[in-house]
């Protein structure tokens, strides 16, 4: 009987909605896997599990090095995440998530001691929530959560599902405050969502965490301030015309890969109170300290049509504009499984943006857009090709030459999906053509350009 049940656990867990199982664009990997715990299936248990693998050439900034060695460019292979997710609905009205993995390992970052030993990554928690189904009406649903949780705010892409993005990655800035007052992208907090009528919402009041443990601080330039203890308040809403997206989890698809039909509309935003500090230019205490408001705020748009149904072929598109106010000229630079840093030898300019880091996160305005295409089915019968190409330009307010210039950050990605069971095996291989910004204030400053290609092997039961 035992060995029964643990067939069962590990061949059918992830079942779910047919919503769900579409969404991944297989009909081979159908319902997925499914644990039933009573007879009509209403009791269950799901369970997910993914790996993304990246074998990477990038041409690091000026600059870079490991350990004092110069690095011009890197090849490297690593782990960009390796995941697993419990879902367990005990009857209709109660639900208990569990999520739970490791991210961006190398041979040089990301281990237990930090960027100077990559061995044994720190496995923890993602997610941790319970939730209670309060309405369940036709046109007016609200279920209560709370946790360690992804129901976000800001925009679309703030709780995006990792598992079928239609780039490669995010684009990070997504992720408001990713590992500062958030942990990895995940508050501790309640949060309501539900629906009325097409409209989808998600609202959330939670807590920081505590970040900025060294107190940095500036006379010009905010910093996350330690000492923050207010509440953060987010939300998101999003009209959805065609159809019904579930939100069942919160993860949001990138790609349907053609198996539904949407156009929604969104907005969201983001405040918490004194959550940036500076310091006036004479330090007499904590009356020197001038505190500033966190406030942003994203409106975006996300289509996913069908375009021949016999063909197989679909386009993807989403648009995104975030306004973004976190002090005074605050800019925070953000290198992915950043294969180099340090500062080698005569090199100017902050360290900060060493190796593949460019400025991501700041006070101003990031535009991101992509699009996609599903190539028709009649192509091959082994594998489905989809093209794509994204595009970023901010504007921070503190990125400047050293005349006084803004300088603005632009991104070109373009890409291709080798889908070969839907999301659930698939490679993707990116081409990133991005700004190095490692001379900026100085003198020295001029934008230079920087390429980086990523082959990305997924797979995910």
């Amino acid at each position: 009987m035992r060995a029964n049940i643990i067939t069962y656990l590990f061949i059918a867990i992830l079942m779910g909605s047919t919503h769900y199982a579409l969404s991944q664009g297989s009909e081979l990997y159908g319902g997925g896997i499914k644990f039933k715990l009573n007879e009509d299936g209403s009791k269950y248990m799901r369970f997910i599990t993914w790996n993304q693998v990246w074998a990477r050439y990038n041409m690091n900034n000026e600059g870079s090095a490991r350990q004092g060695v110069a690095q011009k460019e890197t090849y490297d292979i690593g782990l960009r995440r390796s995941r697993f997710l419990f879902l367990t609905q005990i009857n209709s009205r109660f639900l208990i998530l569990f999520h739970a993995g490791i991210n961006n390992q190398t041979s040089y970052s990301g281990g237990y001691l930090g960027s100077s030993d990559a061995k044994k990554p720190q496995l923890f928690i993602h997610d941790v929530w319970n939730e209670y189904k309060v309405l369940d009406k036709t046109h007016f649903k609200l279920d209560i959560g709370a946790g360690l949780h992804y129901w976000n705010g800001v925009s679309r892409m703030s709780s995006a599902s990792t598992l079928n993005f239609l780039a490669y990655d995010a684009p990070i800035f997504n992720w408001s405050n990713i590992e500062t007052t958030d942990q990895f992208a995940r508050y501790i907090g309640i949060y309501a969502k539900g629906k009325v009528g097409k409209l989808d919402y998600r609202l959330n009041v939670s807590e920081p965490f505590y970040t900025n443990t060294s107190k940095a601080i500036s006379t010009t330039v905010a910093n996350y301030s330690p000492m923050n203890v207010n509440k953060i308040f987010a939300g998101y809403l999003s009209y959805q015309f065609l159809d019904q997206e579930s939100n069942v989890l919160p993860f949001t698809v990138g790609s349907y890969l053609g198996s539904k039909k949407v156009f929604n509309i969104g907005a969201g935003f983001m405040n918490n109170k004194s959550a940036m500090w500076t310091k006036k230019t004479e330090w007499t205490g904590t009356d020197s300290l001038n505190f500033h408001d966190m406030n942003l705020f994203a409106v975006d748009v996300f289509a996913d049509i069908p375009i021949n149904k016999d063909k197989g072929t679909a386009i993807t598109a989403y648009v995104v504009d975030y306004i973004n106010d976190y002090g005074p000229n605050f800019v925070r630079s953000i290198g992915i499984m950043n294969p180099a840093s340090g500062t080698a030898a005569g090199a100017t300019g902050s360290a900060s943006y060493r190796g593949n880091a460019l400025p991501l996160i700041g006070t101003g305005n990031t535009f991101y857009a992509q699009v996609g295409y599903l190539v028709s089915k009649n192509l091959s019968s082994k594998f489905r090709l989809q093209p794509y190409a994204a595009y970023t330009m901010s504007d921070f307010e503190g990125l400047k030459d050293a005349e006084g210039d803004h300088q603005d950050v632009q991104v070109i990605d373009a890409g291709a999906n080798f889908h070969l069971e839907g999301h659930h095996a698939k490679i993707t291989v990116n081409y990133r053509h991005r700004p190095d910004f490692s001379q900026i204030n100085t003198s020295d400053f001029k934008v230079n350009y920087k390429p980086e290609v990523t082959l990305q092997f997924q797979v995910y039961l």
